[in-house]
C-alpha cells in the first residue's frame, strides 16, 4: 500500500520511522491473526451532521446516547477528530477512496437533475475507482453500504458511481442526497431494485420510517455472512434535517419539558413541532439502532472479532430547518459549522471498539481523519493497494503498540463561496478564503493548541510559518476533475 508522504522529511527520523513500522507491522500482523482463522470484521458508523459534542461521551448534557458511550466505556475516543470535507458528498468520497479534498474526484455536492420522476442523485464516483469497499472485497470480505450515498445513481449518465459498481456486494438506502432529506419518503433502493414504500407521502409523518428499516436491512445482512470477514459501511441519514422521528422516541424528550417553539418552515424543510426534542429523540434513536448492531454481533459470537468505529460527515449543521446550535452546542464552541472549514465545520467525534484489543476507556490526541478508515483497514485485513492513498493506518495507535505513523499534514478544500482551503501541520492551521480568485491570496493562521477556537489571527506574527503553509496548500492539491470545481482558472 502506497501512503502520500510529507513534502519535508527528516532523515532520521525517517530511518527511526522505518525501522519502527517494519517490526511493529509484524507484531501487529501476529496480534491480528492471534484472533482466529480469519481477518476482523470491520464496521463504520457514520452519522449525518452529527457535531463533534452532540454525544454523551463527547460532552452533551442534551442527548442521551447510551450505546455509543458503552462504546467509548469499553473503545478509543480520539479528540482530534476532522472528517473529509464540510458538506455530504466529498466527504463519503474521502472516506471510501482514503483521499483527502486535494485529490479526490467528488469535491463537493454535485447535483444531478431528476430522471423519470426519480430524484437524480449526484455525481458518481468514475469507473474502476479504488474504493475500501473494492479492495476488500478482492481480499475476501463481504461487503455492504447501507444509508445515504451521494456519489452516483440513480441517473444514469452517473450510474457508475452506484454502490454495487463501486466495491460493495449489498446497497440499501438512499442513492440521491435530496431524497435523504426526508424520511418519510415514497422510496428508496435496494441494490438496483426501487423499493416503494406504502403509506409514506413525504409528510412530517409516515408508515416507513427509513432509518428502521436501514437498522433492520444491516441486521440481516450481518446475519446472512457472519461465516465470512465482513466489511459494513452503515451510513445512517441521522440526524441530517428534515426534524422526524416516531411518536415513541420523540415522547422521551417531550417529558422533560424543554422550551420548544415550533418551526415554521422554510428552505425547503418541513414544519414542525417541538423542534428541538425531535433533534435530539432522532439521535437517541439512531444509537438505539446502534445498540441493535451491537447485540447482533454478541448473538452471533462476532463481538471480539469486529472493530468498530463510529463518526460523522462533517460539524453539526448551521441554523435552519428547525435546529438550534445555540440550545444544543453542536460544535462544542468550536468556530463554525457544516459548511465551512473553520474546526466547527470539520471536526467530528470518532470512537473505536474492538473487546480485548483497543484499550478500554483510552483516548488519543492523534490527528486522525477520516481518509485515514481506508489505508486502517487494508492494514486490519491483510489486504494490499498500489494506489496511493493520503490516509495513513492507525493501527499502531488503536492497538496501543509502538509504531505509529506521524501525522502528515491534512488539507481540505470546497469550492463553496467562492473557494476555501484550509490545511493543518502539526498544531498549526492555516485558511484561506476567496481561494477560487487568488491563488497566493491571504491567509489566516491559528495555533490550535493554544487557540482552538480559531479566534486569533497570527499570520504577522509567524511569516515563515504562514509561508510553509501556503506551499501546502499549493502543492497538495491536484486539478478538480471538474469544472465548476476547479481553483484559480
Amino acid at each position: 500500500m502506497k501512503i502520500r508522504r510529507p513534502l519535508v522529511l527528516h532523515c532520521a527520523l525517517l530511518a527511526l520511522s522505518f525501522q519502527t513500522t517494519v517490526f511493529g507491522q509484524a507484531a501487529r500482523d501476529t496480534r491480528i491473526a492471534r484472533q482466529g482463522d480469519r481477518p476482523p470484521n470491520i464496521i463504520v458508523i457514520m452519522a449525518d451532521d452529527l457535531g463533534a459534542a452532540e454525544l454523551g461521551c463527547t460532552g452533551s448534557d442534551l442527548i442521551r446516547t447510551p450505546n455509543i458511550d458503552r462504546l467509548r466505556e469499553e473503545g478509543m475516543l480520539f479528540t482530534q477528530a476532522y472528517s473529509g470535507h464540510c458538506v455530504c458528498a466529498p466527504s463519503r468520497c474521502s472516506q471510501v477512496t482514503g483521499l483527502h479534498m486535494g485529490h479526490a474526484q467528488i469535491r463537493d455536492n454535485g447535483e444531478i437533475p431528476n430522471v423519470d420522476g426519480l430524484y437524480g442523485g449526484q455525481r458518481g464516483l468514475l469507473p474502476g475507482t479504488e474504493t475500501i469497499g473494492r479492495v476488500l472485497r478482492n481480499a475476501g470480505y463481504k461487503t455492504a453500504a447501507v444509508g445515504k450515498w451521494g456519489l452516483g445513481g440513480p441517473n444514469p449518465d452517473e450510474i457508475h458511481g452506484h454502490p454495487l459498481y463501486q466495491g460493495f456486494g449489498f446497497w440499501y438506502g438512499y442513492l440521491c442526497q435530496r431524497n435523504a432529506h426526508n424520511y418519510y419518503p415514497y422510496y428508496v433502493w435496494r441494490n438496483f431494485e426501487k423499493i416503494d414504500l406504502a403509506g409514506n407521502t413525504r409528510s412530517l409523518e409516515g408508515e416507513q420510517y427509513v432509518p428502521d428499516l436501514m437498522a433492520d436491512e444491516t441486521l440481516a445482512w450481518i446475519e446472512q455472512n457472519a461465516d465470512d470477514p465482513m466489511l459494513l459501511m452503515y451510513w445512517t441519514p441521522v440526524p441530517h434535517l428534515a426534524l422526524q422521528v416516531p411518536p415513541d422516541s420523540l415522547q422521551e424528550y417531550l417529558d422533560l419539558g424543554w422550551n420548544d417553539p415550533p418551526y415554521t418552515g422554510g428552505a425547503g424543510y418541513l414544519a414542525c413541532d417541538n423542534p428541538r426534542a425531535r433533534y435530539a429523540a432522532m439521535i437517541t434513536r439512531w444509537d438505539r439502532d446502534v445498540g441493535r448492531i451491537m447485540d447482533k454481533l454478541v448473538e452471533l459470537g462476532l463481538d471480539e472479532d469486529t472493530i468498530i468505529i463510529v463518526t460523522s460527515d462533517n460539524g453539526a449543521t448551521f441554523a435552519v430547518g428547525g435546529y438550534d446550535p445555540a440550545f444544543f452546542n453542536g460544535g462544542g464552541g468550536l468556530r463554525g459549522a457544516k459548511g465551512s472549514l473553520w474546526e466547527g465545520g470539520i471536526r467530528v467525534p470518532f470512537i473505536a471498539h474492538w473487546p480485548g484489543r483497543i484499550a478500554a476507556n483510552s483516548t488519543s490526541d492523534y490527528p486522525v481523519a477520516s481518509w485515514d478508515i481506508f489505508p486502517t483497514a487494508v492494514e486490519l485485513a491483510g489486504a494490499s493497494t498500489t494506489v496511493e492513498l493520503d490516509g495513513i493506518s492507525i493501527v499502531p495507535t488503536l492497538l496501543g503498540e509502538a509504531g505509529q505513523t506521524p501525522r502528515n499534514p491534512l488539507y481540505w478544500e470546497t469550492p463553496a463561496g467562492n473557494g476555501i482551503q484550509a490545511v493543518r501541520d502539526g498544531d498549526w492551521k492555516a485558511v484561506r478564503l476567496n481561494a477560487q480568485s487568488s491563488a497566493d491570496g491571504p491567509i489566516q493562521l491559528f495555533n490550535l493548541a493554544t487557540d482552538p477556537n480559531e479566534t486569533t489571527n497570527v499570520v504577522d506574527q509567524h511569516p515563515d510559518i504562514a509561508r510553509h503553509l501556503c506551499e501546502l496548500m499549493a502543492t497538495m492539491r491536484t486539478d478538480a476533475i471538474y469544472q465548476e470545481w476547479m481553483f484559480c482558472p
